[in-house]
């Protein structure tokens, strides 16, 4: 690429993001407490398909992990290259050319908007179902949830990404820690740790390496945000040394934790999907519980548990607010969008964009409130039908732009000397990510399945009306100027 973009309208001010602070975001987004909580049942085979890895699903997600990471090596090697609010939508002109980058970018971030739309209200439904089902209180109606959620977001839009990261970082670690002692705790009350082949074995899975492979598709979704912390490159210090370790210290350590909580969760019910069945709304809160439900631990661990899921959840909201603004932002910026959503506060946060992000999370709390527009048969209470439709929608668009960089990377990394590490790292992230696709939408029924749907029109609307556009700036963007912060870089 040649040319560059202009430094006038960047983000961040004069205070610097740390390595920490990125990881957080990465962290954050992927919301590894809240996927180990709820995904591991279609990893096992508890989803549409009816396949899955069974007893190994760990070893499902160690397959699924390396695709991911042959996908964060390409985005490691990106974020060398260009540092940019719009970071994958950029990486995907870089390879594919204006039209298919601009359809991606306004692909990607809608998904992005959609999983955070969508969590919103499954967090307002979860406390106040949680308070019910544990004390027998309703403090406040969903309503009243959604609206102090709401707040606590636009107050972290406003403020500016210093605020959200250390929000993220602070609720993600205290929830990773008390998962995975206590997952620890249930691989050896459970006898776990004498069926370490049992539970890595293909053998485990009832279908043998096809069952392997469907939950391979699943594990991907496990990752889905692994990358959210090259949106904040502009805001970043060093960015071209700290996203690149942010990417892949975030992968290599949330693989690590999701293996260990997916085998606690198969060895805690004894390798037995009759029993993980049983729990499949959340095994993780069944196997907390007393023994006397069939747990390993109490009452109030499984309420301790319940309330670090909670909090996971909430980074996760935080993750796609802060990373929706940002791209919004970016293709404003490049013309893709309206001028009038580059706009920048004082704080050096996207305030167009940022207004976009909480006016459609807004208009998503009406609707969970006073509609059943995506209600899902069986008494689904409406805040969980629209999180499975927006995720499902989200899962999807992120899972395509995913293979886009992929294809695209064969062109836009030729140039960095590392041939057979693109080419490996290409072929790997591309199968695994079109492997995730297929199983968006393989046995989905409706209204779910409209989810993927939805995000095909979006990407061909989004080729049509790129070819209407104007040449988006191209090039590598020049931040010298900010590469020192002023105060000094905040470090923690």
């Amino acid at each position: 690429m040649t040319g560059s973009k202009t430094a006038k309208t960047s983000l961040g001010g004069k205070r610097k993001l740390t390595l920490i602070d990125t990881i957080a975001q990465s962290v954050g987004l992927m919301g590894p407490v809240f996927s180990i909580a709820f995904l591991v049942p279609l990893l096992v085979g508890l989803n549409a398909s009816g396949n899955g890895a069974g007893g190994a699903a760990s070893l499902a997600v160690i397959i699924a992990a390396v695709g991911v990471l042959g996908l964060g090596w390409i985005v490691a090697e990106y974020t060398r290259k260009i540092q940019a609010a719009g970071s994958l939508y950029d990486y995907v002109t870089d390879g594919l050319g204006s039209r298919v980058g601009t359809a991606a970018g306004w692909l990607y971030y809608t998904g992005i908007l959609a999983l955070g739309a969508g969590i919103l209200p499954m967090i307002g439904g979860t406390i106040h179902d949680t308070l019910l089902a544990e004390f027998n209180v309703a403090p406040f109606s969903y309503l009243v949830w959604d609206i102090l959620l709401f707040a606590l977001v636009a107050i972290v839009m406003f403020f500016g990404v210093v605020l959200s990261t250390r929000m993220q970082l602070t609720l993600a670690m205290i929830s990773i820690t008390v998962v995975l002692v206590f997952s620890i705790v249930v691989i050896v009350k459970s006898g776990g740790v004498h069926h370490l082949a049992t539970g890595f074995s293909p053998h485990s899975s009832p279908t043998d390496w096809k069952g392997i492979l469907f939950g391979v598709l699943y594990g991907v979704l496990l990752f889905t945000g692994f990358e959210t912390s090259a949106n904040l490159g502009e805001e970043t210090e060093n960015p071209q040394h700290n996203i690149p370790r942010a990417v892949l210290i975030s992968v290599l350590a949330i693989a690590g934790f999701y293996v260990i909580g997916t085998y606690a969760q198969v060895s805690g019910y004894h390798f037995s999907m009759n029993l993980l069945g049983k729990n499949s709304g959340a095994p993780l809160f069944g196997l907390a519980g007393p023994a006397s439900a069939g747990g390993y631990a109490s009452v109030w661990i499984r309420r301790l548990v319940e309330l670090v899921v909670i909090f996971d959840m909430i980074a996760v909201l935080i993750g796609c607010a802060v990373s929706a603004s940002r791209g919004i932002f970016a293709l404003s910026r490049d013309r893709r969008l309206p001028s009038a959503l580059k706009k920048i506060s004082r704080h050096g946060t996207p305030t167009g964009a940022s207004n976009i992000v909480i006016g459609i999370y807004a208009v998503v709390i009406a609707l969970v409130t006073w509609t059943t527009v995506f209600a899902l048969p069986g008494g689904t209470p409406e805040y969980a039908s629209m999180f499975v439709w927006m995720s499902t929608y989200g899962g999807f668009a992120i899972a395509a732009i995913y293979l886009l960089i992929s294809v695209g990377a064969l062109r836009g990394l030729r140039s960095v000397g590392k041939t057979w590490q693109l080419y490996s790292a290409s072929t790997v992230g591309g199968v695994v990510t079109a492997a995730a696709i297929f199983g968006a939408i393989y046995k989905v029924t409706a209204p779910t399945v409209y989810a993927p749907y939805t995000a095909v029109v979006i990407l061909v609307v989004g080729l049509v009306a790129a070819g209407m556009m104007p040449e988006a700036p191209t090039g590598t963007a020049d931040f010298t100027g900010l590469a020192e912060a002023e105060e000094g870089p905040i470090k923690i």
